[in-house]
């Protein structure tokens, strides 16, 4: 199946309380980047959302690079600034305040000055290793692994215990998280999930979590642990209390698999019961949800609320939703640019536009 294929039902992944969404709490460190074309605005086709330690914020684009916004000037970094890609699919910082952008085609880190694309080795004997400040990173989902950043070497680490008439790129991976344990999770294209807790690779097989009946494939892009412990795994079909075993290494995931939304009790329900990102509410228990051409779902524990987002006359098509740094809730899209919420309803960011036309 092509990316485009896939892409007309469901796209490519924290969230706090939405109280005061609508105050302008933003600030911004004073930091100076040399590098890059100053712009007037975002590109149309924004994927990924992140703010840094400093408050700044991070637009990575599907295929004009990523842009770097500090409340005053936005900027845009390419290839020719030195991007691995102009695609980018994950941002991340690490402790020490340097920014990494996934893409397509390799990692790219960002020391203050400039971009720097990291080369990938293979680990030794495909040595598998969990710390706490490791970076995880997807690539561009056609190998049956993931990358590894130690905070000196980019490994790339293979999946072990397929089984035995496994088709190798059923496990590319399209969606990684990290639990309250510390165990890292691999949202797969169609081979379920696996978890690594620092010992052994255990993988979970379900129907939902492969090739439907109809022959398409969601793929589990978004993983997510709600307040009262179950996870979701890019459906709303279930969710599952998984037993957190303090014994390493054992081989099997154990769990117990649950009714999700219970769509027959639904007023409003998605057409298609999958999501390609997703957040939690701590505080009030919501989950929020998107699904490419379906708007925004949030989940309050007994029914689904939709927000329908439109640019005019045009439906919006959500690939992401992120949560800043001051709970503020923010969409990334693939055909109108940026939203924020302000509380009620999601409106068009501008950046450089001081009052809404």
């Amino acid at each position: 199946m092509t990316l485009n294929a896939i892409l007309l039902f469901s796209i490519l992944t924290v969230f706090s309380s939405c109280n005061g969404q609508n105050q302008n709490t933003e600030s911004f460190s004073e930091t100076t980047i040399n590098i890059g074309d100053t712009v007037l605005e975002l590109d149309k086709s924004i994927w990924v959302i992140f703010q840094d330690k400093n408050n700044n914020y991070w637009f990575g684009s599907n295929g004009n690079g990523v842009y770097f916004y500090d409340g005053k000037t936005l900027k845009q970094y390419t290839t020719k600034n030195g991007l691995s890609n102009n695609a980018i699919r994950g941002i991340q910082e690490d402790k020490s305040g340097n920014i990494f952008l996934d893409t397509p085609y390799g990692v790219t880190k960002f020391d203050g000055e400039k971009f720097i694309s990291l080369k990938h080795v293979k680990s030794p004997n495909n040595q598998w290793k969990l710390e706490p400040d490791d970076l995880w990173f997807k690539g561009n989902g056609d190998i049956p692994g993931a990358y590894r950043y130690d905070g000196d070497s980019l490994y790339l680490l293979e999946f072990t215990a397929f089984k035995p008439q496994a088709n190798i790129p059923a496990y590319g991976v399209f969606g990684i998280y990290k639990d309250k344990p510390g165990n890292i999770w691999f949202g797969t294209l169609s081979a379920g999930v696996c978890r690594f807790d620092g010992v052994s690779l255990n993988w979970m097989y379900e129907k939902e979590l492969s090739v439907l009946d109809d022959g398409r494939v969601p793929a589990v892009r978004a993983i997510i642990e709600d307040k009262d412990g179950f996870f979701w795994f890019s459906n709303t079909i279930s969710r599952y209390r998984i037993q957190h075993n303090d014994s390493k290494g054992q081989k099997t995931i154990e769990y117990e698999k649950l009714k999700g939304t219970d769509s027959f009790q639904q007023q409003v329900k998605m057409e298609l019961p999958y999501f390609n990102s997703a957040l939690t509410d701590n505080e009030k228990r919501d989950l929020w949800m998107t699904n490419y051409n379906e708007g925004v779902w949030k989940y309050n524990g007994e029914s689904l609320i939709n927000y329908r987002i439109k640019d005019g006359e045009t439906d919006v098509l959500i690939i992401s939703i992120y949560k800043d740094n001051q709970g503020l809730l923010w969409l990334g899209t693939n055909n109108a640019g940026v939203y924020k919420f302000n509380g009620k309803t999601f409106e068009k960011f501008r950046p450089l536009r001081k009052s809404s036309s």
